[in-house]
């Protein structure tokens, strides 16, 4: 896509009070997974905005392999848009991140990584998180050429609004195995004052069929000593009887 989903969604939700998005990066043991991504715009946005729902367009998005899973209004009158996109590995993973990013952010050289060996599998989320432009960001460049601005933001202004007051963006993150990162929840919050945060968490899994087979291994050796005795032992008690009746004769 052109420009990221997340930025296409804000830009057309950013008429007042508040946007808060939020991008979700599910991986699964087989490298498979999921990005999902939601913008919830409140009641004030859809007053400034009634029109909004079915201005709404998803025909890109569609194309670029998303899937919208509705646009629900919330209980206290706002707007809830849900969309996500499957991917078959961790690199699918990286291309639809990165397309979400566009030029100026949130999502700074995200990369999902993969590494499975015989004993565990490693999946590991980096990148940056940052904000360039200030509002300018959250819209397409032929919009701020047209407009000759970011989209609201003397709404902003007027109310004595920081841009941070106005948009919020997170990204989170569930990753197979156990996982290591500095975010506890393992929920960042995008900067949207220009400066950056570090997104990094990495998940490592025991290889669940490296174990069960280490078992099988383990129990075939022991089955196969206990043959091999049982065997001398045969063949030890066959020797011995011959021996017996020759010297009965």
């Amino acid at each position: 896509m052109r420009r990221a989903i997340a930025v296409a969604c804000l830009a057309l939700l950013l008429a007042a009070c508040r946007v808060d998005t939020s991008v979700d990066v599910t991986m699964h043991p087989d490298g498979t997974g999921v990005v999902t991504l939601t913008v919830l715009a409140d009641k004030d946005v859809v007053a400034q905005a009634p029109g909004l729902a079915d201005d709404l367009r998803y025909d890109d998005a569609v194309k670029a392999g998303w899937k919208v899973d509705g646009l629900t209004t919330t209980p206290d009158g706002g707007l809830k848009l849900v969309m996500h996109h499957d991917v078959a590995s961790a690199a699918a993973a990286t291309a639809v991140l990165q397309s979400i990013n566009g030029h100026n952010g949130p999502l700074h050289d995200v990369v999902v990584n993969r590494v499975a060996t015989s004993d565990h599998i490693t999946t590991s989320l980096k990148g940056t998180l940052r904000v360039d432009g200030g509002l300018d960001a959250f819209a397409d460049p032929d919009v701020l050429k047209a407009i000759g601005g970011a989209p609201y933001a003397d709404n902003i202004s007027a109310a004595h609004l920081k841009p941070t007051d106005a948009v919020t963006v997170k990204v989170t993150a569930h990753l197979p195995g156990s996982v290591t990162s500095a975010s506890k929840d393992l929920t960042w919050s995008v900067p949207i004052d220009g400066t950056s945060a570090d997104l990094a968490a990495t998940g490592s899994l025991a290889q669940g069929s490296s174990s069960a087979w280490g078992i099988v291994s383990t129990v075939a050796l022991v089955l196969l000593v206990l043959w091999v005795l049982a065997a001398v032992g045969f063949i030890v008690f066959v020797a011995n009887a011959r021996r017996a009746r020759t010297l009965r004769r």
